[in-house]
């Protein structure tokens, strides 16, 4: 059960921080400054994220201490936790999402639309999410290796966190309801639709280069064959199952939905090509939120290289 809960918590922490990250990054790129607050209402999302992040980072402690230590999450065990904050770079970088975190909110509640202060949840949000780096397999390696398999996994959070904050920036968009939604919003909409395409193209590179890079070291080429052999490699598969499911609707997506959309907004006939937009995206979420699953799940096992 306590694999389970630590399991879950690791879930929560990527998601609720991909997700103030990603869509920090997706108000920036993606719309204008007067859109920030009426289009996507961006205050409450942020300042939430930001608040859970906190929170589920307190749970993770608690948890990742009592399984170091082999003693119950319940009551806490104040020695244990004082062990792993003070003896360890977990610890460490622990106190810095923590920091990066309070930060990040403190600046959400007076961002609003305004760039400057945005441009701060942007960077703080964006260590809080790089920190994840340390509670997985990125730190596992030492010397000159293990700085670039740390840089790799890191470039991977982040480009992971800007294509969730994007699907939940272009579903809120989208998931507006029908009485809210004139020209404006109709063209605000096709804008980020498109504009997402460009960056989309690199963060895919990022991934795909950062994810080969990190199944390298934790693969290796010798164990490419028998991956389906043990549950490391199950998940491993299943999660590259769902990258290619996600890139086959992004790509539906900006090929052919968004110029559908396009076209139904010139025709003034929006409503069924904006209901298709909406499934996809919806679909596409909920491959990015089970790939988080099995990435937290993944961090928790060990892997193929580490048996070599």
């Amino acid at each position: 059960m306590d694999d389970w809960s630590l399991i879950g918590v690791r879930f929560a922490l990527y998601l609720t921080l991909a997700a103030l990250f990603g869509l920090t990054a997706f108000s920036l790129y993606g719309l204008r400054e007067r859109e920030r607050g009426d289009a996507l209402a961006l205050r409450p999302w942020l300042v939430a994220s930001a608040a859970l992040g906190l929170l589920f980072s307190a749970a993770w402690v608690v948890l990742m201490a009592s399984s170091m230590a082999g003693t119950p999450a319940w009551p806490v065990d104040r020695d244990a936790i004082g062990a792993l904050l003070t003896g360890s770079s977990i610890g460490a970088a622990w106190k810095l999402r923590m920091a990066a975190i309070i930060a990040a909110g403190l600046a959400a509640m007076l961002a609003a639309r305004r760039g400057p202060w945005l441009r701060i949840v942007a960077l703080c949000s964006a260590v809080a999410l790089g920190t994840l780096a340390w509670t997985g397999h990125g730190a596992m390696d030492e010397a000159a290796i293990g700085w670039v398999h740390l840089t790799a996994d890191i470039l991977h959070l982040l480009g992971s966190g800007i294509w969730v904050g994007a699907l939940l920036g272009l579903l809120l968009l989208v998931s507006r309801p029908a009485t809210r939604v004139d020209a404006a919003h109709l063209g605000l909409t096709h804008r980020a639709l498109h504009g997402f395409g460009t960056v989309g193209t690199v963060v895919v590179a990022t991934i795909v280069i950062t994810g080969l890079v990190n199944g390298w070291m934790l693969v290796g080429v010798g164990n490419i064959a028998s991956l389906g052999a043990t549950l490391y490699g199950q998940l491993l598969l299943a999660k590259l199952a769902l990258f290619a499911a996600m890139l086959g609707l992004a790509s539906l997506n900006r090929f052919r939905l968004t110029p559908a959309f396009e076209r139904s907004i010139a025709a003034s006939d929006h409503g069924r090509a904006l209901g298709t937009l909406r499934i996809s995206l919806a679909i596409e979420t909920a491959c990015v939120v089970a790939v988080l699953g099995l990435v937290a799940w993944l961090g928790t096992l060990a892997p193929p290289a580490s048996a070599m």
